[in-house]
């Protein structure tokens, strides 16, 4: 089960859940995932100092509830700037937390879609960033619709990315609304009645879900009727 735990477009701290005591017994794996505003490779000092800020909040936050771990987005830089500033922008905010007693709960790393400046689009950046924060035990969450839409073949995928980060810890088995390589951000079901020409084939979701061996959620449209629907189809492909 993944939840955000505040405004996924806002920077205000999480509140306390009431329920956290009843999470934490739970028998379901509980990710969290961070406010997509948050952005530890930005260049502005406006967006990443209050990105760091925001990651320690949503730490702390998402040990009360027992969570796996939280899911960050990759970050970018501006047109123009070079990546490798944001990867060592990275770096930075991992060494900080870790020099001031470690974040609670593991940061898993999430590929993105758009963004010729990003740091976990392409693959060959991202074996660029691991190689910065790869120490600081931090782990991967790969969304089929972003490596889609972010130029990455889902064929032997789940391969690929452990060869860069040796670990794949929570998958986003998600449908494309777009073509490969189309840098677009928009998730669809897996089963949308017809595959246009360059969409996501179900069948790849699956197969990376199967070879993840991680746990997997949906992010799909249609509410609680499409996302079960999806997840049925995810289990009876296992």
């Amino acid at each position: 089960m993944q939840f955000f735990l505040a405004d996924p477009q806002g920077w205000k701290a999480p509140e306390a859940r009431p329920d956290a005591d009843a999470l934490r017994a739970s028998s379901v794996e509980i990710f969290v995932h961070a406010p997509y505003v948050l952005n530890l490779a930005s260049t502005n000092n406006r967006i990443r100092i209050p990105s760091r800020k925001l990651l320690g909040q949503h730490a702390a936050a998402a040990a009360t509830v027992g969570a796996s771990g939280l899911i960050v987005h990759g970050g970018h830089v501006n047109k123009g700037e070079d990546v490798a500033v944001g990867i060592d922008n990275w770096r930075k905010a991992l060494q900080k937390a870790h020099d001031d007693g470690g974040l609670p709960v593991r940061v898993l790393i999430e590929n993105t879609a758009g963004g010729d400046n990003a740091c976990a689009r392409r693959f060959d950046e991202l074996a660029r960033l691991w190689d910065a924060v790869g120490d600081f035990n931090v782990g991967f969450c790969l969304d089929t619709c972003h490596a889609h839409a972010g130029g990455e073949e889902l064929l032997d995928i789940v391969d690929r990315v452990k060869s860069i980060t040796g670990r794949i810890d929570l998958v986003h088995a998600n449908g494309s609304r777009d073509g490969f390589d189309s840098g677009r951000d928009r998730h669809d079901n897996l089963t949308v009645k017809s595959i246009e020409p360059g969409m996501i084939d179900p069948e790849l979701v699956a197969a990376v879900v199967r070879a993840a061996g991680a746990p997997a959620v949906v992010e799909t449209p249609g509410g609680v009727e499409g996302q079960s629907a999806d997840i049925a189809y995810l289990r009876a492909q296992q």
